[in-house]
């Protein structure tokens, strides 16, 4: 059967994963659930202190996304990347630092999971050597970082190209 192209991206998102750790605003969580359920992400793995659906900030952000796209607390992100990886997983973290790659250039292999991390301190160097590939979204103005619902939508849509 020959599939058309859309059908052949929504078979690839369905292996697309977001890690989110630490992420403190559940404002973020609300929208970074919107842009899942928008961009056809197969799970969300709350980590840490990252609020869950059951906050109602997060619930009203996410306008109902929050149900259609399924979700997972998990209090160590690191286990949770160790298990991820011993199933085929490559996982991405979204950061800023001196070996990053721009994410322009970053060429996605399936199953892939995203990590996106705390709105100020980013993601620890730990959580960073675990993972396959950094990469970072470049900034041309005066702050050095974007929103973490804002980056996390960016990243999931350059991966749709």
């Amino acid at each position: 059967m020959n599939l058309g192209r859309w059908q052949v991206k929504i078979k690839i998102l369905k292996q697309l994963s977001l890690i989110l750790h630490n992420i403190r605003s559940a404002y973020n969580v609300g929208a970074i659930f919107r842009t899942a359920d928008a961009a056809g992400v197969k799970k969300i793995y709350l980590c840490g202190y990252t609020p869950t659906p059951a906050n109602p900030k997060v619930a009203k952000t996410s306008l109902g996304a929050e149900k259609s796209v399924v979700w997972k607390k998990c209090f160590s992100t690191g286990r949770l990347i160790e298990e991820l990886k011993s199933k085929g997983v490559k996982i991405v973290a979204l950061e800023q630092t001196p070996a990053s790659l721009d994410y322009r250039r970053f060429k996605p292999v399936f199953p892939l999971a995203v990590i996106v991390g705390n709105e100020v301190k980013g993601l620890s160097v730990t959580i960073i050597k675990r993972a396959d590939s950094v990469c970072h979204i470049p900034m041309r103005g005066k702050k050095e970082s974007l929103n973490a619902a804002v980056a996390a939508g960016v990243f999931i849509y350059k991966i749709l190209e």
